[in-house]
């Protein structure tokens, strides 16, 4: 019986990756089909930045490596606090050789968001964790809208350079200053 699990669990899995990034499409197509004939062909996403407080569905995970090894460019911004807990995806992320930068502890880097190709956004409160897709109420709004596009991909670009490790001051000002 435990196979049958494990085997559901890759199957949602990939369901529910295939669905984050044909979504959208999909959803334009049926709304647009009704006005007039549409011919559109879907492809798979060629980059992916994510900027999440806490991530540790491991569905969701497996998802994102998938997406990494099949050569998209993924990038993830993270909650230091939170990346560190029991079953987070972070750390096998970056085993994986996805790139990952996390805050410095300055309070909560508590956005939920991805944007897929520079065109498509997902945000919403959701964590993506076990706990709140099975059990929470949560919402998810998917845009194609290239204002709002631009405007979470200059956020993402100025967290993403705000927390380069190579900014980070691992020692009080007062201590430096001996």
């Amino acid at each position: 019986m435990r196979p049958l699990r494990w085997q559901v669990a890759v199957v949602a899995a990939a369901g529910l990756a295939l669905a984050l990034e044909t979504l959208p499409a999909v959803l334009r197509w049926l709304w647009v089909r009704r006005r007039r004939p549409r011919r559109e062909v879907l492809f798979f996403p060629s980059q992916l930045e994510l900027c999440l407080f806490a991530f540790s569905s491991p569905q969701l995970g497996r998802a994102v490596q998938l997406l990494h090894q099949r050569g998209v460019r993924v990038r993830v911004v993270t909650d230091c606090d939170y990346m560190a807990l029991n079953g987070s995806q972070i750390g096998l992320l970056r085993k994986a050789g996805i790139q990952v930068r996390h805050d410095q502890d300055l309070g909560y880097m508590h956005h939920k968001f991805a944007i897929v190709d520079r065109k498509v956004l997902i945000t919403g409160s959701l964590n993506w964790t076990t706990q709140a897709i099975q059990n929470n109420r949560e919402n998810v709004l998917i845009v194609e809208d290239e204002e709002y596009v631009r405007l979470f991909l200059e956020e993402f670009e100025r967290i993403w350079e705000e927390f380069n490790p190579t900014r980070f001051s691992f020692f009080p000002q007062k201590e430096r200053a001996r």
